[in-house]
């Protein structure tokens, strides 16, 4: 165990970096997922019931497996639904969508735990594996510096393809988004970075965090029950 007087050496060195806090979206800043309620949104239940049923074996062991078979899983869901869709009736339509969920599904203590970072004078990003349609349209509402979501391609006439462009950001795709949108702001020294998550997605994020935290509602039976809960986040303040 360190010292108080080790612990204060290092909180003031810390002082003197820039901080980046990075929240993961659907079951961190809001209650829940958020894909399958936006492909409602956009294509209506039974369009997407029945694009579930005819992919039920591949997102049953993207569930359970995690990893690339999640991500493929996830990718031809989106082609099922999204290919053809015009960019901008979908942009459109997901602005209304993530105001609507972030409005009736945001998590009111997480977001507190935002604002105090950006009033604090951190750079606040919001990394996840949702669309960077709204993922887009979060940064604006939560007034975050910005956000790392999925991209989908689209082609030469503005319509969705229904594939990823890059990879599904998740997992080692987070951290690398991360770091790179780290490395763009060239800092002039490393900064301290605090991660929130909720789950198995979020391991490498607050495995390369300074100060990572779980705010998943399952506790000590959560995929992060090893990180600290945010009740420690105020002995960690920056």
């Amino acid at each position: 165990m360190q010292s108080p007087r080790a612990c204060e050496t290092r909180q003031m060195n810390e002082s003197e970096h820039p901080v980046v806090a990075a929240f993961d979206l659907d079951g961190t800043l809001t209650q829940g997922g958020s894909v399958y309620h936006w492909l409602r949104y956009l294509a209506g239940n039974a369009a997407v019931y029945r694009a579930t049923l005819s992919l039920i074996v591949p997102l049953s062991v993207g569930a359970i497996r995690s990893g690339h078979w999640a991500d493929d899983a996830k990718e031809r869901l989106f082609h099922k639904i999204l290919v053809g869709r015009d960019l901008d009736e979908v942009r459109a339509a997901s602005r209304t969508f993530a105001l609507e969920h972030l409005s009736h599904k945001g998590r009111a203590k997480i977001l507190e735990r935002l604002q105090w970072h950006r009033e604090s004078g951190h750079d606040v990003v919001i990394v996840s594996a949702s669309p960077q349609l709204y993922v887009d349209v979060m940064v604006e509402a939560t007034e975050a510096a910005a956000g790392m979501g999925t991209r989908l391609a689209v082609d030469a006439r503005s319509k969705l393809t229904g594939s990823y462009l890059g990879k599904n950001c998740r997992g080692t795709e987070k951290m690398r988004r991360l770091s790179e949108w780290i490395a763009e702001q060239q800092y002039p020294l490393e900064p301290v970075i605090y991660a929130y998550g909720n789950s198995r997605g979020d391991r490498r994020l607050l495995r390369g965090a300074t100060y990572p935290f779980d705010v998943g509602r399952l506790g000590v039976f959560g995929a992060l029950r090893r990180y600290p809960r945010l009740k420690k986040a105020s002995e960690h303040a920056a």
